[in-house]
């Protein structure tokens, strides 16, 4: 496979531009309020407010965030201590710890990471499966 070279410096095909992180909290910073953002971010440092996004939220090992959570989907390594809610998926990697309610569709917890809370997932489009399969006559 022929890599691309233009102006010296090599290309490589992106995933998505969605993917591309956008904007980045590093560790050691530390930032209060509330983050509204499109795309990925991801926080390594500290961070305490609300956090509403379009995109993917990445808390890297390390983050501490205090904070209710409404965006698309979520990666957690770090410690999350707040309302989790997200539109696709909510993933859990150790040594990430999550302690407050969640809800979304899909939930994927690695051995070796915490959640204390309840979790709640998004039911209308499983309903909706079971009524087109088993209709009533």
């Amino acid at each position: 496979m022929k890599v691309p070279k233009t102006g010296g410096r090599v290309m490589f095909n992106k995933k998505k531009k969605d993917d591309e992180i956008k904007a980045f909290l590093g560790k050691g910073a530390e930032f209060t309020g509330k983050l509204i953002f499109s795309g990925a971010v991801r926080i390594d440092g500290d961070f305490s407010g609300e956090i509403f996004g379009e995109g993917t939220l990445v808390v890297g090992e390390g983050a501490h965030i205090e904070a209710d959570i409404n965006v698309a989907s979520i990666i957690i390594s770090g410690d999350v201590h707040g309302q989790i809610e997200c539109k696709e998926r909510i993933e859990i990697y150790p040594p990430g710890r999550v302690l407050g309610n969640i809800k979304a569709p899909r939930l994927i917890m690695k051995e070796g990471a915490v959640f204390e809370g309840t979790s709640r997932m998004d039911s209308s489009k499983s309903e909706n499966t079971k009524s087109i399969a088993n209709p009533k006559h």
